[in-house]
This record gives structure tokens, C-alpha cells and sequence, in this order.
């Protein structure tokens, strides 16, 4: 009882005060999902403008504006930050702004915990971006880091990029943490985990595998660290390692970290597409067990990444047929919200828009990822420009599509008012037209050879080059007018009702529970 009063004291407290001091204090869940979507704005865009400098230079085939050396810093920290920057903080801000409302939690479990878990991040994208200016430049080992480029031929700032990846990683762990103790322990009586929303279901399971990977990750820079500067020789052949172990063990964090980054996007597109059709989600049981068993999956198919290097033909055929297994559960989610919209009363809002190109886009990105899990195909894509446009079409017409529509389907609830709609939906087909001519290509000339992470090309792949350039430079000014949309929004704008979404039947605005409950909890009163 006293901690309840001592933490409403600390909440009074805490709107009493006021400019700067709020946000570094503030231990209110609100604040600190605002702070961290903020900053993953920021760094969509300075990972943006990263991927505009590649795709300038690619504009044209030679070497016009930058050094190839720069060229492979460029895609290194674009990777880095779009991963880590990004996508993730922008998953764990709606994750801070949403659970505790659709458990009917009054706060995160961890409230202190949340605002380091936050505050810890610039510094870490302050050292790796700051590595660029520094002599010798930034990390140029691509966002994979493979060993030996990273542990005898990189520079001496490896040391900044290392410790950058620990800070990042601490925050993922606090993060989850935070989570699954908020699930867990502040969920509303009466709500058992089988009357949860989807997006929270998707966060508990996004967050045992940050805890089970992100460790990994960080014994993985830890010996590249040691090899470096220690004398060591983890993945160094000449002293008893092995380069390809690096990779096993990479992997082995960063194929589950893919489905960490598109879990919670699944439960954005759950929420979205029953509010919009007026049905409840087809089969909530089924997406439950089919996010459960896509998590479990993520761990046993990390060698598909590794074709080239080498396997055993039994370790190939095993990852090969693991990783086509993983698509069936994939398919089943897809399946159920086609079925969900089937014969609903759609209405075609901005949030909706971008949920159902989210459907179509990720499954063309799914299919290319089946193409990749067949060995001897990908014996021929390795390395291509294919691979880039598979892992773009789940990660930005997956990932980030499930990001601006949460954002647009939220933004209305968390202010008060309405974003400019017409402005909205310019942006919607501006981005939908822009992605397909950004990535699209780059199936046609992978699949022709044309390699990844090379600052030339041979003259016969100009023309598709200079057409995915347009599209890039299309796709980064056309998220300008999201922001625009976002900044009006919070400015003032038409007044919304409480039930923002509310269709012509009168029904909930959201009805994507199986239970009585809806996306914000209300507690039963306590006898």
C-alpha cells in the first residue's frame, strides 16, 4: 500500500515538472514510449540518409562521390542503425505507450529500469556515429561484422563499435525484462493470458528472445574485441579458430533477431485489420500458437545464411527444409487476417492502408525468402542484390509499414486529435508506389549477379540501378510528410472521440480480443 502512494506521490511529482527535466526523469510509461519513438524517427532518418549516399552513388556505375572505403562504412552503420536504431526502439515505444493500457497495468512493472533502459541509447548511437569522424573512419565490415574483416583487417575504432553493440544490447535486455514482469504481474483481474490482445502476446514472446539472444550477441563481440586488440584467437585459423565459427554463432542470434523485429508488427497488423473489417481476429488460438512456434523455429534454422560455406550436405538438407517449415506458420497468420477481412464491413483508413499492404508486400518478401531456403538456389543468390531486396521487403514493407500504422491508428488516441488524413494517405501511396520502385529491381539484378555491398557495378546493370535510386530518393522525401502529419497531430487538430475508430454499426473500436476486453483494459472493480 505504501508503494502505491509513494509511487502516485512520484507520479504528481513528476507532472509538476516541467521542460527538460521531465523527460530525463520520467518514469511514466507515456513519456518514455514518446522519447523512444522519437528518437527512432531520428534515426530513420540519419540511417536514411546513409541509405541515400549508397544509392547516390550507385546512381551510376564507377566511383563518383565517395571512396569505396567510406561506401562500406555507409552500409555498415545504415545496417547498424536501421536494426538496432530504428526498428526496435520503435517496436519497444509502442510497446511502452500500448501494454500497460491494454492490460489495464497502471504503469510498467520497472518504471526506474524504463528510463535507463531509454537513456542509455543515444550514447550509444552518439559512439557509433561518432566513429565516422574519428581518424580511420567507422566500422567497414558491413552490419554482420564477419570475421576475419573485423577482427585483422578493420581500424582501430572496432573497440567504439563493440562497446556501442554492449550499450545497445543492455537496453534490449532491460527492455524485455520490463516487459514480461509488466505481463506477467500487472495484467487486469479476470485477464488470463488467452484474453490478451495480440500486440501484447507478440511482445511477451518478442521478449524471451531478446533475453535469450541478445547475450549472444554480446559473447560474440566480446571475442571479436579479444581477437583485435588481446591476442586471442577465436576466429583466427592460425592460431586454433575457425573465421566460420564467427558465423555460426552471429547467427545464431541473428536469425531470431529478424523475428524480433517483425513479432510485434504482427500484432500491430492483428489490432489493425479487425478494427477496420468490424469482425473479431479469425482464430486467435491458431496466431497464439503460430507466434510461439515461429520463435521456436527462429532458432534452429541460423545456418540457412551459411550455404556457401562449406556444410555437410545432412546439415544443408536440415536447414533447408527447417527453414521452409518456418513459412507455414507465417502463412497461417496471413491466412487468418485475409480471413478476418473476408466478408467484414472494410472501411479503408489510413492505419487499414497501411496494414493491408503490409499483408501483400511481406508475403512477396516472405516468398523470396523461400526461394533463398532452397540449397542449391542459393548457391546463385548469395551475396546478390537478392538477398538485399528479400531482407528490405520483410524489414521496410514489413516491419516499418507495421510501424507507420501503428503510429497512424495510436496517434489519434494518444493526443486528442486527428492527423490530417488527406495529407496522410498522399503519403501512404507515395510510399507504397516509391518502396516497389526502390526494391523490386533489385530481384532483376540480383538474380542477373550483380553482388552486394560493392560500390561499382558492371555497365549492363546502369539502367535498373539508376530506377532503384529514384525510388530511394522518392521513398526518404516522402516520409518527410509523415512527419509533418505527426507534428500537426500533436500541434492540435480536429477533436476525436474516445472511440477514434468507431464504424457505422456502433461497434468497439477494437475488437481484435477474443475476451470482453478491448485494446484499453478497464480493470473490474475489486471487491
Amino acid at each position: 500500500m505504501n508503494d502505491s502512494k509513494q509511487q502516485q506521490n512520484e507520479s504528481i511529482e513528476h507532472y509538476q515538472a516541467s521542460g527538460i527535466k521531465r523527460w530525463l526523469y520520467t518514469t511514466n510509461h507515456k513519456d518514455i514510449g514518446t522519447l523512444y519513438l522519437g528518437f527512432s524517427l531520428l534515426m530513420l532518418f540519419i540511417g536514411g540518409g546513409m541509405a541515400m549516399v549508397i544509392r547516390a552513388e550507385l546512381f551510376q556505375p564507377g566511383l563518383q562521390l565517395v571512396e569505396p572505403n567510406f561506401f562500406n562504412q555507409m552500409t555498415t552503420v545504415h545496417g547498424l542503425i536501421m536494426v538496432f536504431g530504428a526498428v526496435m526502439p520503435a517496436f519497444v515505444g509502442l510497446a511502452n505507450w500500448m501494454i500497460p493500457l491494454m492490460i489495464g497495468a497502471p504503469d510498467m512493472a520497472l518504471p526506474r529500469m524504463n528510463n535507463w533502459s531509454f537513456w542509455i541509447l543515444p550514447f550509444a548511437f552518439s559512439i557509433l556515429i561518432g566513429s565516422l569522424f574519428m581518424d580511420g573512419g567507422g566500422p567497414n565490415f558491413g552490419w554482420t561484422f564477419y570475421a576475419p574483416l573485423s577482427t585483422t583487417y578493420s581500424n582501430d575504432n572496432t573497440a567504439l563499435f563493440v562497446f556501442s553493440i554492449h550499450i545497445m544490447g543492455i537496453s534490449s535486455i532491460m527492455g524485455a525484462i520490463n516487459i514480461i514482469v509488466t505481463i506477467f504481474n500487472l495484467r487486469a483481474p479476470g485477464m488470463t493470458l488467452m484474453k490478451m490482445p495480440l500486440f501484447v502476446w507478440t511482445w511477451l514472446i518478442t521478449a524471451f528472445l531478446l533475453i535469450a539472444v541478445m547475450p549472444v550477441l554480446a559473447g560474440t563481440v566480446t571475442m571479436v574485441l579479444t581477437d583485435k586488440y588481446f591476442g586471442t584467437s577465436f576466429f583466427n585459423a592460425m592460431g586454433g579458430g575457425d573465421p566460420v565459427m564467427f558465423q555460426h554463432i552471429f547467427w545464431f542470434f541473428g536469425h531470431p533477431e529478424v523475428y524480433i523485429m517483425i513479432l510485434p508488427a504482427f500484432g500491430i497488423i492483428s489490432t489493425i485489420i479487425p478494427t477496420f473489417s468490424r469482425k473479431k481476429l479469425f482464430g486467435y488460438h491458431s496466431m497464439v500458437y503460430a507466434t510461439v512456434s515461429i520463435a521456436f523455429l527462429s532458432f534452429i534454422v541460423w545456418a540457412h545464411h551459411m550455404f556457401t560455406t562449406g556444410m555437410p550436405l545432412a546439415a544443408e538438407l536440415f536447414f533447408m527444409y527447417s527453414t521452409m517449415l518456418i513459412s507455414v506458420p507465417t502463412g497461417v497468420k496471413i491466412f487468418n487476417w485475409i480471413a478476418t477481412m473476408w466478408r467484414g464491413s472494410l472501411s479503408f483508413e489510413v492505419p487499414m492502408l497501411f496494414a493491408i499492404a503490409f499483408i501483400v508486400l511481406f508475403t512477396i518478401g516472405g516468398f523470396s525468402g523461400l526461394m533463398l531456403a532452397i540449397t542449391p538456389a542459393d548457391f546463385q543468390y548469395h551475396d546478390t542484390y537478392f538477398v538485399v531486396a528479400h531482407f528490405h521487403y520483410v524489414l521496410v514493407t514489413g516491419a516499418l509499414f507495421s510501424i507507420i500504422a501503428g503510429v497512424y491508428f495510436w496517434l489519434p488516441k494518444w493526443t486528442g486529435h486527428m492527423f490530417n488524413i488527406r495529407l496522410a494517405k498522399i503519403h501512404f501511396w507515395l510510399s507504397l508506389i516509391s518502396v516497389n520502385v526502390l526494391f523490386f529491381p533489385m530481384h532483376f539484378v540480383g538474380l542477373a549477379g550483380m553482388p552486394r555491398r560493392i560500390a561499382d557495378y558492371a555497365l549492363q546493370f546502369a539502367d535498373f540501378n539508376m530506377i532503384i535510386s529514384l525510388g530511394g530518393f522518392a521513398f526518404g522525401l516522402s516520409q518527410l510528410l509523415f512527419v509533418y502529419c505527426v507534428v500537426q497531430c500533436f500541434r492540435g487538430g480536429e477533436k476525436v472521440p474516445a472511440k477514434v475508430w468507431d464504424g457505422a454499426e456502433g461497434l468497439e473500436w477494437q475488437v481484435a480480443s477474443p475476451a470482453p476486453y478491448h485494446t484499453f483494459a478497464t480493470p473490474p472493480e475489486v471487491k
